[in-house]
C-alpha cells in the first residue's frame, strides 16, 4: 500500500514537472521589418532570449509571433527585450492589421513582397 502511494506521488510529481507553460505572443516591430535581413536580425536576437520557445516572422503581415514560457519570461519582458537590438515592439490586438510601409532595402537583402 505504501508503494503504491508513493508510486503515485512520484508520478504526480513527474507530470507536474514536464508541465510548461507555453504561450504565444504577436506583435509588430517598429522599424518594420522589409528584408529577410531584417527577419533575421529580429530571429537572432529573439532566440537568445530565455524562454523563448519559437518565432515565426511575416514581412507581408509585419508581424512576429513568438511562443514562450511564461514560467521563465513575462510577455511584458519578452516585448522589452526588442529594445536590446534596437526594435520596439507592440502586442497587436486580435484581428489587427498592420500598414506596411514602403521601404527599399539594399539590393542584395531585397526580396519580393507577396500580395495579399
Amino acid at each position: 500500500m505504501k508503494r503504491s502511494i508513493l508510486f503515485i506521488g512520484l508520478c504526480l510529481l513527474a507530470v507536474t514537472g514536464f508541465a510548461r507553460n507555453i504561450k504565444t505572443v504577436v506583435v509588430t516591430t517598429t522599424p518594420q521589418m522589409h528584408c529577410e535581413k531584417c527577419e533575421n536580425r529580429v530571429k537572432t536576437n529573439l532566440i537568445k532570449v530565455a524562454g523563448v520557445e519559437g518565432i515565426t516572422t511575416s514581412l507581408v503581415a509585419q508581424t512576429v509571433t513568438v511562443k514562450y514560457d511564461a514560467d521563465k519570461i513575462s510577455e511584458e519582458n519578452l516585448i522589452k527585450s526588442f529594445k536590446t537590438f534596437e526594435y520596439e515592439a507592440r502586442k497587436l490586438k486580435p484581428g489587427e492589421k498592420v500598414v506596411r510601409e514602403k521601404h527599399e532595402c539594399s539590393e542584395e537583402n531585397k526580396v519580393e513582397y507577396e500580395t495579399e
